[in-house]
């Protein structure tokens, strides 16, 4: 992996010099899912006259690539408005299905921006199931503040796993990031607690908190989680300024429950859609978006710290269909 100061900035809110090579990589990362729509709309929809029976095909073509029947409709409904009646070829095609797409999650962007922040610190809280992404998302997130300039403190909160403690250790170093850490088994809420406590005392800019990866399902764990807020809110009732919720691309629908209870325990501000390159229904994240009261705000489709980026509603909707930047 290459240096942290010289990979792709993740949370800046304004687009860099780095956009072009972000989109070829978003693009690439996307390929599996481009290449399964792109197949399905030269049969179903190329060099053919946009009837009713065209537009079922591409409704019933939009289900199966996870966008599930609601989203699927509305986008249907957007593109026979633009297209009815006429023949169009593939490019044409594609880019009236990514405006439509883009319309649908235009509104679920949302801004990662932790530094610089009047805050100090600004406490970030990671949640998730196990194997979603979160230990390394932050460690992405760590490397790219840490190269911007911040000071950034990591709570190694998952005190379940000795493993995860291990791989943010690896991280922070790489960084130069600090790191807080407690022998597995330890309460991971008192970690929180300490760890935001130091954070204030030393003027530290940005706090990374993980926590254990947890099924949706178990309330203990979810209950453990629910302690880890409460009692970051006895220091200051602003903690956490933002919880992420990350989610793996590769479980599909399945994620959506994940949403539901992840809201409801941790007050989720944010969604973070990872391994979006391991799956070929990357239209997933459109009914995410829209079950999720939280904005999208980072996606991954990749293992480098510059494979993590903004969401941006039109580059994704333009890349899942396989289409440049233009």
């Amino acid at each position: 992996m290459s240096d942290p100061k010289d990979d792709g900035l993740i949370v800046a809110p304004i687009r860099t010099g780095l956009e072009k090579s972000w989109l070829q990589r978003l693009a690439k990362g996307l390929s599996k899912s481009s290449q399964a729509l792109g197949a399905q709309l030269s049969t179903v929809l190329v060099k053919r006259k946009l009837d009713q029976a065209a537009l079922d095909d591409l409704e019933t073509m939009l289900i199966e690539a996870d966008l599930g029947a609601d989203a699927a409709a509305r986008v249907t409904e957007a593109f026979a408005a633009t297209r009815f009646g006429r023949e169009a070829d593939e490019t044409e095609i594609k880019e009236g299905l990514a405006e439509a797409i883009a319309g649908e999650l235009k509104r679920r962007e949302g801004v990662f921006d932790p530094y610089p922040t009047p805050a100090k610190p600004y406490v970030v809280l990671f949640v998730g199931v196990n194997g979603s992404g979160k230990t390394t998302t932050l460690g992405k997130i760590a490397a790219d503040l840490k190269g911007r300039g911040a000071r950034v403190l990591i709570a190694a909160g998952d005190t379940f796993r000795a493993a995860a403690i291990e791989q943010l250790t690896v991280w922070a170093e790489r960084a130069g990031a600090e790191i807080m850490t407690k022998p597995p088994g330890s309460d991971a809420a008192a970690l929180a607690y300490e760890a935001a406590m130091r954070a204030r005392a030393e003027g530290v800019n940005v706090l990374l908190i993980d926590t254990a990866g947890r099924l949706q399902n178990k309330s203990g764990l979810m209950d453990e989680l629910a302690k880890i807020v409460r009692v970051l809110k006895k220091i200051d009732v602003a903690y956490p300024h933002e919880t992420l919720l990350v989610l793996d691309a590769t479980v599909g629908r399945n994620a959506l429950s994940q949403v539901e209870a992840f809201s409801r325990t941790a007050g989720v501000t944010g969604v973070v859609m990872t391994k979006l390159d391991g799956t070929a229904r990357g239209g997933v994240l459109v009914p995410i978006a829209q079950a999720s009261r939280a904005p999208i705000k980072l996606i991954g489709v990749g293992e480098g710290i510059e494979d993590l980026q903004p969401f941006d509603a039109r580059d994704f909707a333009r890349s899942l269909v396989g289409l440049g930047s233009a």
